[in-house]
């Protein structure tokens, strides 16, 4: 395996230098309007002893590995003009981020000069709760993960330019069609007294307080074989909880494991030829978590009850208000498979129909606009702008898919909630000025971010603003999470915008993808901001956020012409924080076996019974740090087969029935174990099956060396 493993990587990196030379190699794209090219690279960094990014939670330290996390790229170009394309990057991180986005702007335009570009590439996060974290270049979502961490970056960059490579190395002609369909009992809205804030007449052009549909864009070779797809749904990544420690792509990217699995059955997990790509939409004030939000506060008479309904309290307290997703009785990790499989559904059915075709030309326009004071016109012709950035008081009452603490409450502008940080915040950030309070209100300001700057930058103040044109299908990039109303309004009005300027005609189709690029926090409708639930209060820029976003995009309708050239006015980019960033996390000092033990050696073996599907085996192991290598586009474990008196590879550590769990058993010794198990699925073939562990050891002196340790044989029946 892996020695096939480094067969691979040679032949890709030779097919990338070829394009890289030559970037239309030999095709010949006469026949198809467009130029397809699909890739994965492998984006897992450290899954232990690193805060995991999502829940902004000191506690959640990550211990193991449940599924890896992958980038998927997706490239399209004009056939008769090739250096029109676009480089759609689809993540299996919480969100975009301006460093992150940095770095693998830098690699590719150094690699590819003149076809992949600050304007064409875009970094989407799905959104998921379960990564590795850390990576984000601003101070604010580092505050959890002990500041910036180095290697967490570095593995979504290095996996992100693979997939990217490997894109570029099997562009080909192909052929781009479009359908959506609706896809029920996956998402609820997590705020809904905040929805209900918008007017009632524009409420009720919608069926639903979240948006139930899903759209596809199918790529397909030229003769009509599907090779991937884009798959925009909107679905909060907080399937798996708070207290989940197994780093995991959350529901997309189980959603996207199911999908590439039925295509390509034998094929190892992210090794598969089909890319699929289900990407984040208007997340904002979504849940996976579908039977609601109930108090968990046993002893007490509001036990089991659902949460109140405009605060989501228990007791008047956050802390107890836990939504529930479609498994809650058995387990998180059923709840993501649920929501993953409902995606791989809605996503199998627009598959298997015949969708629109996809004709027109591929464009991309990307600027930069300045937040912090932005002043534009409404349609009314009113002025206003938008404010520094700044944080809310319900901002600390978290949601129902993650409560927050100390007493503080969604849905409450008052600065009386918790009192004792009235005295406490401008100690952490500086007190917000009359100018500030007054453009952030109704807004009580909890953390004036947009004025902190030390020891560098805590939030982002200029942020990226892009579209992609291909044919009639335009893409959003959003640097952040839109709620649903907010979305439904942006769409319409690029939509809009897009006929009346004669860019698109009537079968314009719009979607929003995100949080890309750059990570902005959230953007409510300016009646949720004045609710001042958890998205209001996250709303960095104050009430006119939304308004400016729709402003900036719609501004930049004409540069997706066809005959559009030039670029668009800019403010300056973000300026570069990495190299200013504190890391409080300690490398790995040293790794020793247990007494009388050797590296790899069982301490604890499976069981000699014989197995059937749904049970549980596992193995112990004398472990050392996996942050020793994170065994990038490989594994940590497999679960071998016994096939003809020869050991093949049945399950690797990518597979979402196994897991990975390391433990430091003495910190001063450097002893560790690693736990490998595996639930076996239905349909298992009966015969022999081992545990393979695969580790690399740190000593104090010297340099890491690979091991290899084996379970005993066990049976499946």
């Amino acid at each position: 395996m892996m020695s096939l493993l480094g067969f691979a990587r040679k032949a890709v990196l030779c097919l990338t230098i070829f394009h890289a030379a030559n970037p239309l190699g030999s095709i010949n794209g006469a026949s198809a309007q467009y130029l397809l090219g699909l890739g994965i690279g492998d984006i897992t960094g450290p899954v232990v002893e690193t805060n995991m990014m999502g829940y902004a939670s000191l506690g959640q330290t990550d211990t193991g590995l449940h599924m890896r996390q992958r980038s998927r790229a997706f490239i399209v170009a004009d056939a008769s003009n090739p250096s029109n394309r676009i480089v759609f990057i689809n993540s299996d991180i919480a969100m975009g981020d301006t460093g992150v986005r940095r770095s693998i702007v830098a690699a590719l335009t150094a690699q590819f000069p003149g076809l992949y570009t600050n304007d064409n590439i875009a970094l989407v996060g799905t959104h998921q709760h379960s990564g590795v974290g850390g990576y984000l270049e601003n101070l604010l979502p580092q505050l959890t993960a002990l500041g910036y961490v180095k290697q967490t970056a570095d593995a979504i960059v290095s996996g992100t330019v693979a997939a990217v490579q490997r894109a570029h190395a099997n562009l080909a002609p192909g052929k781009l069609s479009l359908g959506n369909t609706t896809v029920l009992n996956a998402n609820i809205n997590r705020s809904p007294s905040a929805y209900l804030a918008n007017p009632a007449e524009e409420r009720a052009r919608y069926e639903f307080d979240q948006d139930k549909d899903m759209t596809l864009l199918r790529f397909d070779d030229a003769n009509g074989n599907p090779r991937g797809f884009l798959d925009f749904f909107a679905v909060h990544g907080t399937s798996l909880y708070e207290n989940n420690t197994l780093v995991s792509g959350d529901n997309k990217g189980m959603a996207a494991y199911l999908y590439e699995s039925m295509v390509e059955p034998n094929a190892a997990p992210g090794s598969t030829s089909f890319v699929a790509g289900f990407v984040q939409a208007n997340v904002g004030d979504t849940s996976p978590n579908t039977l609601g939000a109930f108090c968990e506060s046993p002893g007490q008479p509001w036990d089991g009850q659902p949460c109140e309904f405009n605060h989501s309290t228990c007791g008047n307290k956050t802390e107890d208000c836990h939504g529930r997703g479609p498994g809650f009785l058995t387990s998180d990790f059923e709840s993501n498979r649920i929501i993953g499989d409902a995606q791989f559904q809605g996503a199998k059915t627009l598959m298997s129909q015949t969708l629109t075709p996809v004709a027109g030309p591929v464009k991309a326009v990307h600027t930069y606009v300045n937040m912090a004071n932005h002043a534009f016109t409404l349609p009314n012709g009113t002025s206003v702008k938008t404010c520094p950035a700044a944080m809310g008081f319900s901002f600390a009452g978290g949601t129902t898919d993650g409560p927050g603490a100390l007493d503080f409450i969604q849905g409450d502008n008052s600065t009386q909630q918790n009192p004792l940080w009235q005295i406490v915040k401008v100690f952490i950030t500086p007190a917000p000025s009359p100018e500030q309070i007054a453009c952030q209100a109704p807004k009580p300001i909890l953390l004036n971010t947009g004025f902190a700057h030390q020891p560098y930058e805590w939030t982002v103040s200029s942020v990226d603003i892009q579209m992609f044109r291909v044919g009639q299908f335009v893409m959003l990039i959003i640097p952040g999470e839109l709620t649903t109303m907010s979305g439904r309004r942006i769409r319409e009005a690029v939509r809009a915008e897009l006929i009346a300027k004669g860019v698109v005609g009537n079968d314009a189709y719009v979607v929003v993808a995100g949080p890309a690029n750059t990570y902005g926090h959230y953007i409510a409708t300016r009646e949720e901001y004045s609710v001042q639930r958890y998205e209001g209060a996250s709303t960095l820029f104050g009430p006119f956020t939304l308004e400016a976003y729709i402003d900036k995009y719609t501004s930049l309708v004409p540069f997706l012409a066809p005959s559009a050239t030039g670029t668009p006015p800019s403010d300056a980019p973000p300026a570069e924080q990495t190299s200013k960033a504190i890391s409080l996390q300690t490398g790995v000092v040293l790794d020793n076996p247990t007494t009388g033990k050797k590296f790899g050696d069982v301490l604890v073996d499976v069981a000699k019974t014989p197995f059937t599907a749904g049970q549980n085996v596992s193995a112990q192991f004398v472990g050392a740090n996996p942050r020793n290598n994170l065994r990038l586009d490989s594994t940590f474990l497999t679960v071998d087969r016994l096939v003809n008196g020869a050991w093949q590879v049945f399950r690797t550590d990518s597979h979402p029935s196994t897991r990975y769990q390391w433990l430091r058993t003495n910190l001063i010794l450097g002893f560790s174990t690693v736990t490998l198990s595996w639930v076996i699925e239905s349909g298992t073939p009966p015969g022999t099956y081992r545990f393979t562990y695969f580790g690399d050891s740190k000593p104090l002196i010297g340099s890491i060396k690979a091991f290899t340790g084996h379970s005993g044989n066990f049976t499946v029946s």
